[in-house]
């Protein structure tokens, strides 16, 4: 199965750098969604406007971690190395986000609730997520057999998504939480102004949508060319024994 949107041809680099242009722009529409269209929150004042990037970037790193198990399962169905390259890429996006996620978190804690970090539940999670995908990489460098690596990677990529979803289920399961559930009908979404709404969405769609897929595509353009270097790399070592 040819992954055509990130082929190594002119076509997959070209639409890369159509999407890179498209994140680029959205960044720039996002940041002035949520620091000049938005209106400011009349109790949580001018803080409040990181929450718009704090939760975008969490979708973001959804969106990666999504597709490190995509790209497992895919592998283990074909052994095309493509989709390993995949997985690492969404593996490394995510976590990139999850950290951006974590500290605009505390940034915005920090004169909401007078402290950078609390254990909760939720921060907990994120916490266990953030160590299990750093693990994934460990796992990637501790095993020398490309086969084996490519292998254990892949069943790993599946099973550490369990973690995406305890991240997302934390607030649902514990009323102790600090973290309020957003997309509840009852939630305080839903009952913001219009204008925020769409910041919030706005960001959402441009983190998840174009951002996090462009440094997939980037990060995975990286690693193909990597590899055509090792190849050659080895051709060469091998005719030079010969």
């Amino acid at each position: 199965m040819r992954i055509a949107f990130f082929s190594g041809g002119p076509l997959g680099t070209d639409w890369l750098k159509l999407l890179s242009g498209l994140a680029l722009a959205g960044f720039v529409l996002g940041l002035a969604l949520a620091l000049i269209y938005a209106p400011t929150n009349t109790v949580q004042g001018e803080v409040q406007r990181i929450f718009y990037l704090h939760l975008a970037a969490f979708v973001g790193a959804f969106v990666g971690f999504i597709s490190a198990a995509i790209g497992g399962v895919a592998y283990l169905r074909t052994r095309r190395i493509a989709w390993d390259m995949f997985a690492q890429a969404g593996v490394e996006v995510g976590l990139l986000l999850a950290l951006i996620n974590v500290l605009t978190g505390a940034i915005y804690a920090r004169p909401i609730i007078n402290s950078w970090w609390t254990w909760d539940p939720k921060l907990t999670a994120v916490t266990i997520m953030m160590l299990t995908y750093t693990a994934y990489l460990m796992l990637r460098n501790g095993v020398e057999s490309p086969e084996r690596r490519r292998l254990f990677a892949a069943v790993y990529s599946i099973i550490a998504f369990v973690t995406v979803i305890n991240t997302f289920m934390a607030i649902r399961l514990r009323p102790d939480t600090l973290h309020e559930v957003m997309f509840a009908p009852s939630s305080a979404l839903f009952r913001m102004p219009a204008r925020m709404q769409l910041a919030l969405f706005g960001n959402m769609l441009i983190w998840g949508g174009l951002i996090a897929p462009a440094l997939i595509g980037w990060r995975f353009r990286l690693e193909r060319v990597h590899l055509a270097n090792e190849r050659l790399r080895f051709r060469l070592l091998d005719g030079e024994r010969r």
